[in-house]
C-alpha cells in the first residue's frame, strides 16, 4: 500500500475535493437514503480509479473543476456496480462493513445503487463534455456485459483464456481505461496524445482483476471473502484455467477429472481445495504472475515515450502496487 499512500497523500486536496463533490451529490431530503448513503460513504476503499483520473489530467494538463467531477462521476459509478455485485453474489461483508444488501435488504440495495448510477450521470454532465458523457454511457454497459460473459462463462464452462480476457476487459479493465480517457478529455487532451495511455490503463485493469483472482487461491482475513469463493459460483480464473490446459501429456486424464467437477457443479469444500490445489501444482500461480509482469513490461514502453516527471513516476508505481499489493 505504501506507493499507493504516497501518491494518495500527494493528490490528498484534490480527492478531498473530488469527495465533497459525491457527497453533496448524493446527499437528498429523504432521510432512510442519507442513512445508507453516509454509512456506505463512511469506508471509501482504496479510491485508485479517481487517482487515475486525476493524475491523468495532470499527466496533460492541470487539474480543473471538470476534472474533480469526471473522478466523481467514474468512483460513482463504479461504486454503483460493487453495490449491485453486492447483491447478486450475496455478499454480507465489503471493505470490512456490512453491505447495503445484508443491512436494508436486496429492495433498497438496488434503488441506492441505481441512485448512485444516476449521480454519476449528472456530474459526468456537470463537466460540459459530451466525451465524457458519452464514455461513461459507454462504460456502464461494458460494466454490465462483462458480468453477463461471466455468468456465461461458468455456465457454459468456458476453458479458454480468450473469453477470461474478453471478460475482465468489460468487467474490470474498461473502468481503468476510462478513468486516463476523462481524466484527459478534461483538460481538453487532443486524443492522439492520450490515446497510448488507453492501453496502459488496460492493461493495468487486467493485471488488477488477475490479482484480485489470485488472491482466491490464498486463505487471508484481510482480502474479505473465503479461499474458493470464485470456484464455489462456477467462476474459473486464469491459474486454474492455465493448469486445466497445459502439462504433460501423461497428465491429461487428471484434467479432464478437473474439468468434470467444474462442469458437475455445487462443489464441495474439498472438491474446491483439490482444484485450488491441482491450480497451484500445475504452475497457474506462478503462469499468472509471469502474465502480468508481461503486461508490466509493455506498460513500461508506453510510457516511456512521454516526458519524464513526477505524475508518470506515480503511474509506474500504481503498476507495481497492483501487482504486489496483498489485499
Amino acid at each position: 500500500m505504501a506507493q499507493l499512500g504516497t501518491i494518495r497523500k500527494r493528490l490528498s486536496k484534490e480527492l478531498n475535493e473530488m469527495n465533497d463533490i459525491i457527497e453533496s451529490s448524493l446527499h437528498t431530503r429523504n432521510e432512510l437514503m442519507n442513512r445508507v448513503v453516509t454509512s456506505y460513504l463512511k469506508t471509501k476503499g482504496k479510491q485508485i480509479r479517481p487517482v487515475m483520473v486525476i493524475l491523468s489530467a495532470r499527466f496533460f494538463g492541470e487539474v480543473n473543476e471538470d476534472v474533480l467531477h469526471a473522478g466523481a462521476a467514474l468512483e460513482m459509478l463504479h461504486n454503483a456496480s460493487l453495490i449491485h455485485d453486492d447483491i447478486v453474489d450475496e455478499t454480507h461483508v465489503r471493505r470490512g462493513e456490512p453491505t447495503v444488501n445484508h443491512v436494508w435488504g436486496n429492495h433498497i440495495a438496488v434503488l441506492v445503487g441505481d441512485f448512485f448510477v444516476s449521480n454519476a450521470l449528472a456530474a459526468g454532465i456537470r463537466t460540459g463534455h459530451l466525451s465524457i458523457i458519452s464514455a461513461l454511457s459507454a462504460l456502464g454497459c461494458e460494466l454490465s456485459l462483462g458480468e453477463v460473459d461471466q455468468i456465461c462463462n461458468a455456465r457454459d464452462h468456458h476453458f479458454d483464456e480468450e473469453s477470461y480476457f474478453n471478460m475482465i476487459r468489460k468487467k474490470t479493465a474498461s473502468l481503468f481505461m476510462n478513468c486516463v480517457k476523462m481524466g484527459a478529455e478534461a483538460v481538453d487532451t487532443p486524443e492522439s496524445e492520450y490515446l497510448p495511455m488507453i492501453r496502459y490503463a488496460e492493461l493495468l485493469g487486467l493485471c488488477f482483476q488477475i490479482k484480485d483472482d489470485i488472491f482466491d487461491y490464498f486463505s487471508d482475513e484481510r482480502i474479505g471473502k473465503p479461499t474458493g469463493n470464485d470456484l464455489r459460483e462456477g467462476k474459473v480464473t486464469l491459474p486454474l484455467l492455465y493448469a486445466l490446459n497445459n502439462g504433460p501429456e501423461n497428465e491429461a486424464e487428471e484434467r479432464e477429472r478437473m474439468k468434470d467437477l467444474i462442469r458437475r457443479g455445487d462443489l464441495s469444500n474439498d472438491e474446491i481445495a483439490t482444484l485450488i490445489d491441482f491450480a497451484k501444482r500445475g504452475g497457474g500461480i506462478d503462469y499468472a504472475f509471469d502474465v502480468m509482469r508481461g503486461m508490466q513490461k509493455e506498460a513500461e514502453e508506453i510510457l516511456s515515450v512521454y516526458p519524464d516527471d513526477r505524475d508518470k513516476e506515480s503511474f509506474r508505481d500504481i503498476f507495481e502496487f497492483i501487482i504486489s499489493r496483498d489485499n
